[in-house]
């Protein structure tokens, strides 16, 4: 088995058939017996296989019993500005190039949308080998509506940042999912408890399909103590509800207030950060107002 992580993409030999295309192939997210027939077909025979680590890679091939034939090149964050273009070259000289990150679908929270959007705009096919994906896993798991949901990726890593981006979707009625790792979670699960409410359903889903998998469903605020409680391993996926139909009557004040004075943090000014939050929520605009002015002065 051929590998490269830094020099560029050798020619491969033609694809049977002549007709060269893109394939994402979607991998396992922790069972190496979830890999799909297909995928193991599309790793023994493609001309390339961009992988986003090639020593992931060899050792799922390795625990499929599979032997890649064709050339094996690295394709990550760091890289896909330089190589996207010599995987292009490669469907386009007729080459099957085959995509594949260290865990689910490429180009959902990893590399492979900008090799996508590059072969699309080329006139070049490109398919999809579908298979296991956490999002959809954790979703499912969760036991939160799952007809209509978002995917968030990972949350911001600041503070601030992560604050005004829940503050943001405190009023999305979709179920959300998001990508987070684990020395992060309590951080994240104590900073939604404060922006969605402690109240707010939610799924803490750990090591999806591994040996030591863990779905733990409660109220963020009970999830926020459970993590801060204990040392989060693995990979984790969290699913919160989404938010109930908001009333004027219902509506909390003091959370309006927030997410009125994050936005004035952003650059607003508080007039049309309480016009705009007061126009959501049903709350008038001049109690939104009043209430922030007083909140700033204490």
């Amino acid at each position: 088995m051929s590998s490269d992580a830094s020099s560029p993409l050798a020619e491969p030999a033609p694809a049977a058939g002549g007709g060269g295309r893109l394939v994402l192939g979607c991998t396992p997210i922790g069972n190496p017996g979830d890999a799909s027939p297909r995928l193991l077909a599309a790793l023994a025979g493609a001309d390339v296989v961009a992988a986003e680590d090639t020593r992931r890679l060899h050792r799922l091939c390795a625990a499929l019993g599979v032997t890649p034939a064709g050339r094996v090149t690295s394709y990550h964050e760091h890289n896909e500005d330089t190589r996207t273009a010599d995987l292009v070259a490669a469907v386009q000289a007729g080459h099957t190039v085959l995509l594949v990150t260290d865990a689910g679908m490429p180009s959902v929270s990893d590399p492979g949308y900008r090799l996508v959007r590059a072969c699309g705009e080329a006139g070049l096919a490109v398919t999809a080998l579908p298979g296991p994906s956490a999002v959809l896993t954790a979703l499912a798991l969760s036991g939160l509506p799952s007809d209509r949901f978002a995917f968030e990726g990972f949350a911001p890593r600041k503070p601030g940042e992560r604050a005004r981006a829940f503050a943001g979707l405190a009023d999305e009625r979709r179920t959300l999912v998001f990508f987070e790792s684990p020395h992060r979670t309590a951080a994240t699960l104590q900073a939604m408890a404060e922006g969605f409410g402690a109240e707010r359903p939610a799924a803490v889903c750990r090591e999806l399909t591994k040996t030591y998998e863990e779905v733990v469903r409660a109220p963020l605020g009970e999830l926020a103590a459970w993590a801060a409680e204990r040392e989060v391993r693995g990979e984790v996926c969290l699913v919160v509800a989404g938010a109930p139909a908001a009333t004027g009557g219902d509506a909390d004040p003091a959370a309006l207030v927030r997410e009125v004075l994050l936005r004035v943090e952003d650059g607003e000014r508080l007039k049309d950060a309480a016009a705009a939050v007061a126009q959501r929520s049903g709350v008038a605009k001049r109690e939104l107002y009043d209430l922030a002015v007083r909140r700033r002065a204490e």
